[in-house]
């Protein structure tokens, strides 16, 4: 990858509604801070986050999609910690949770239930009773067996269990094979052609309340044509359902919207709620859109500092301080972040560097960087759009510490996640008395 020199990262950023990086006298700024001011507090590796870039991302889609009528939900997976979740809960953006745990963060942070969907295949049976105990908005039911349990769980709580159908429409996203979700022959959804049959049954139940459909098929979609796709086969089930006499009441579009990780703009938000309008301005529902991704993930920075510089064979490897365990994508999905040096580089060095971690795998490795300036011990580094599915996805492997989660906002920064360290992770492993199996005659 070619790092952007000052010039054409000025130039390309004044395309993009949510961009708060740039350099300034030669140093690295996020809204108002320096990195390099932060990274002189907190140490390295951390993620570092733009209140504004969140901010004016969350009021630009509103505004494309007419807030009115349309239910933003954040995508929790995205970016789970409790002050971004504020932040966007007090914008009055709603939550899309996959597990209990995500409940309680979304309840953490000030959202109220009835703006929380949940989705997901797997819920517990302990996750859909505590999400009707406390009344949220509706649980996307991926499954006929799932139904089942759901209507038994509201029956036991007497509670009406509000449900929507999360469709499989067999359409391809053109994105990655590993965050597709709307094809046939993945794990989410139920196939378009059993709903009418299972959508008859659940409004039968006295314990079900039936409220519409969800669909969503898949992550980082570049290209839009995908969702007209979708959106018109749904717009298509709607209206058959409805001549059967069914009512149908609120419509999940999912999420999806991608990024660029190049510094280019990324889709058109206008374009994508012109498809939303045209697919169904003539069916009278209440819409939930849930952008995860687009949302937080150009606010984030991953800091870092370089540990060693040595050659393998004909290349320069750069080992680094963060890894594959604080940035999963480069690992997962052979994803490629963009480098930022903290201090200008004016042109930059010729060589081509590896960036890699101190991780023992081989796949801990960032990519390949040309146009970096010449890189010492010391150095450090910001690894761009890392808002999203950065620490939401980090773990402790190596027993490596689960790094700290910076937020800026304006001329000021606090630590919303600090470092948790291996004497933390050893206070969950102290020793408890040994328990004897039960023998039975």
């Amino acid at each position: 990858m070619t790092l952007l020199n000052e010039n054409e990262r000025a130039a390309r950023s004044s395309a993009l509604h949510h961009d708060s990086v740039s350099y300034e006298n030669g140093q690295l700024f996020i809204e108002e801070m320096s990195v390099g001011k932060i990274a002189d507090a907190i140490p390295t590796p951390f993620y570092c986050y733009s209140a504004f870039t969140i901010t004016n991302a969350y009021r630009l889609l509103a505004d494309k999609l007419g807030a009115s009528r349309t239910l933003i939900c954040f995508a929790v997976k995205a970016n789970s910690n409790v002050s971004v979740l504020r932040l966007l809960s007090g914008l009055g953006c709603g939550m899309d949770i996959v597990s209990g745990g995500e409940l309680e963060r979304a309840f953490a942070a000030g959202a109220p239930p009835s703006k929380i969907v949940f989705s997901g295949v797997g819920k517990t049976r302990a996750e859909i009773s505590r999400a009707l105990e406390v009344g949220i908005h509706q649980i996307n039911v991926e499954s006929p067996a799932e139904l089942d349990v759901i209507r038994d769980i509201a029956r036991s709580l007497g509670r009406r269990a509000p449900i929507a159908f999360r469709v499989n429409p067999d359409v391809d996203a053109k994105t990655h094979a590993k965050i597709s979700t709307g094809k046939k022959g993945d794990k989410f959804g139920i196939p378009l052609e059993e709903i009418p049959e299972l959508y008859a049954r659940a409004e039968a139940s006295a314990e079900l309340d039936v409220v519409g459909l969800a669909v969503h098929i898949g992550s980082q979609l570049l290209d839009l044509s995908p969702y007209r796709v979708a959106y018109e086969r749904l717009a298509d089930l709607v209206k058959a359902l409805r001549s059967c006499g069914h009512l149908v009441r609120r419509l999940d579009l999912g999420g999806g919207l991608g990024i660029s990780y190049d510094f280019g703009a990324g889709p058109d938000v206008g374009a994508y709620a012109k498809i939303i309008e045209e697919a169904f301005n003539d069916i009278d529902c209440e819409l939930t859109v849930e952008p995860g991704r687009w949302l937080v993930g150009p606010a984030g920075l991953l800091v870092t500092e370089v540990l060693y510089v040595k050659n393998t064979g004909n290349m320069a490897t750069v080992i680094v301080d963060a890894a594959m365990n604080d940035l999963m994508r480069p690992s997962l999905y052979s994803a490629i972040h963009p480098v930022l040096p903290l201090q200008d580089i004016n042109g930059g060095d010729s060589s081509t560097y590896q960036l890699v971690g101190p991780v023992c795998e081989t796949s801990d490795v960032f990519g390949n960087y040309e146009g970096l300036p010449k890189l010492r011990a010391g150095a450090r580094l910001a690894f761009g759009c890392a808002g999203a599915y950065g620490a939401s996805m980090a773990s402790t492997y190596n027993s490596r510490d689960l790094i700290a989660e910076v937020l800026v906002d304006g001329a000021r920064f606090r630590v919303i996640r600090r470092r948790q360290t291996i004497e933390d992770l050893l206070t969950l492993e102290v020793e408890r008395p040994w328990q004897a199996s039960n023998t039975y005659a």
